[in-house]
């Protein structure tokens, strides 16, 4: 059994065909999807697909992105979204200096810890984005002794980085980049982590193992393989052990 822990499965690429993408999903033998919003309208959008699907839960909050638009009415709303009890954490927040101050770092950081804040008062996970803000990442979550804990989502920084944040609390998670023939120090960070600190997405409908192919939820058992494969263990180990964290991160049955 598996746990797609990252998607984004309001996004206008399943309009057409959730209904098949999440019958796929279960035949792949995918038991939990958690689905992620990144700003107000989408993380409705996400506690409303997990009211509607059983097997789906949500993550609310205000990517990095969107940091411009976390005012005190955005805070409330998430704030209550996150009460829903089908919601097991705050996210996908977190901050991305891909393109230069844009919004401003400072804004992202207040977006960042105003949300992680919210997090520890509910007792939530939170899942971080990171995009060229490895240091300031890290910054920010030993200021706060690692509390909330959560997962840094499609990691991207080094091996020392993914260790501090395990040693901080967090878990590593990995996506469909995973499997890419040029990931090779991605690669290595997945075979060097300890099992028991690694959880697994797809972050769909991005990053697909197949490039230039839509992503979904089915393909987490890819990247299960994937860190079989790296490890050299058998993939139900790796299954059984990513489904085991997610399950304890989030608050899972």
């Amino acid at each position: 059994m598996l746990i797609d822990a990252h998607c984004h499965l309001d996004d206008d690429q399943f309009a057409d065909d959730l209904g098949a993408v999440l019958a796929r999903a279960a035949d792949a033998g995918v038991q939990t999807i958690i689905t992620a919003g990144a700003d107000v309208a989408s993380s409705r959008a996400a506690v409303a697909l997990a009211e509607k699907y059983d097997r789906v839960y949500a993550v609310v909050g205000v990517h990095p992105e969107h940091a411009a638009t976390f005012d005190d009415a955005a805070a409330n709303t998430i704030r209550a979204l996150a009460r829903h009890d089908k919601v097991v954490g705050i996210g996908e927040i977190g901050l991305d200096f891909y393109w230069q101050n844009n919004p401003p770092r400072a804004a992202q950081e207040r977006a960042l810890v105003a949300q992680m804040n919210l997090a520890q008062e509910l007792d939530k996970p939170v899942v971080i984005h990171d995009r060229d803000a490895h240091d300031a990442i890290i910054e920010i979550i030993q200021r706060r002794g690692g509390k909330p804990r959560g997962i840094l989502h499609c990691f991207s920084g080094d091996l020392d980085m993914a260790r501090r944040a395990i040693d901080l609390g967090f878990c590593i998670s990995f996506a469909g980049n995973l499997t890419f023939k040029n990931a090779r120090q991605l690669q290595e960070i997945a075979r060097a982590l300890p099992l028991e600190r690694i959880v697994i997405e797809t972050d769909a409908p991005y990053l697909s193992p197949q490039r230039g192919a839509r992503n979904e939820p089915a393909n987490v058992a890819r990247v299960a393989a994937k860190i079989a494969e790296l490890k050299n263990i058998e993939t139900s180990v790796v299954e059984q052990a990513t489904t085991r964290n997610s399950q304890l991160l989030f608050g899972l049955s």
